[in-house]
């Protein structure tokens, strides 16, 4: 439900201006209306933008809604220096990540615009030291046996000149695959949570959404001292096994789609410059 009120309105026009489904019409001197409310995406651009609070809307409870404190913004100074200064720091410690930083970077995560505020992305935290052994297993497991098989002479005689900077690639996964056997997690970087993105496979957004995110959740993380790494390892060994063996790996929905997966520990050290790139 959506209404105006209209002795609070005073007709400034402006959630017409935003609104993405055309649905406010106001004009200065009549009573404003709602024209085919029934399409909202409830996006909130109207609730927001009403200097006076003239809208009433059933998606937004009083309390959902807050004024924004604008003095404690960061500057566009000190926004570029936290994104010149992102890296995949790989020194995680075995410290986890405290639960407060883990909180505040899904809800940055959620936060992250999408198509038509569809809002189908999926976060799931893995921490549990089994199921993150269990993602590291999964993702070894898949490499090697492709190693294997690429390095069969007959197969590699014809896929090698196609496939040559895969093949390149071999010497260091049996190089990762050492480390795992003596208690390493090449492919997760040893990290102590796991943030999976996923969206339902049939999505059309789902990279696009998931990925937007991943970066709100990856800014958030820089600002709170956290390590975060992307799963490229992981990610391909995910795509490579189909949604339906991924799901059980990763613990998301059946139906869903990991389209990003980010690595996040306590880093051993920070980095105290960054080179220009």
């Amino acid at each position: 439900m959506i209404s105006i009120n209209n002795d609070t309105c005073i007709r400034c026009g402006k959630c017409q201006r935003v609104c993405p489904a055309f649905i406010p019409v106001i004009c200065k001197d009549e009573v404003p209306a709602l024209r085919h409310p029934e399409v909202c995406i409830e996006c909130g651009h109207c609730v927001d933008v009403c200097p006076t609070g003239a809208y009433i809307h059933g998606a937004f409870a009083a309390e959902d809604i807050h004024a924004i404190d604008r003095s404690i913004l960061p500057s566009p100074e000190g926004l570029m220096e936290l994104i010149r200064s992102r890296r995949s720091n790989r020194t995680i410690t075995s410290t986890p990540v405290p639960r407060h930083s883990l909180d505040m970077i899904q809800e940055a995560a959620r936060y992250a615009p999408t198509a038509q505020n569809s809002r189908q992305v999926h976060l799931h935290l893995i921490t549990d030291d089994e199921d993150l052994l269990k993602v590291e297993a999964a993702t070894i497991g898949f490499f090697m046996r492709l190693a294997r098989f690429m390095l069969l002479p007959p197969v590699k005689v014809i896929m090698r000149p196609f496939l040559r900077k895969l093949y390149d690639e071999v010497p260091a996964l049996m190089a990762m695959n050492e480390q795992f056997k003596k208690g390493q997690r090449p492919c997760i970087c040893n990290c102590t949570a796991l943030l999976i993105l996923s969206a339902p496979k049939g999505y059309s957004f789902g990279a696009q959404d998931c990925n937007l995110a991943y970066q709100n959740a990856s800014l958030m993380a820089e600002s709170l001292g956290v390590s975060q790494i992307y799963m490229g390892f992981v990610q391909t060994a995910m795509f490579m096994m189909g949604c339906k063996r991924a799901a059980k790996v990763l613990g998301i929905p059946k139906g869903h789609k990991p389209w990003a997966i980010m690595g996040l520990g306590m880093p051993a050290f920070k980095y105290p410059k960054y080179t220009t790139r």
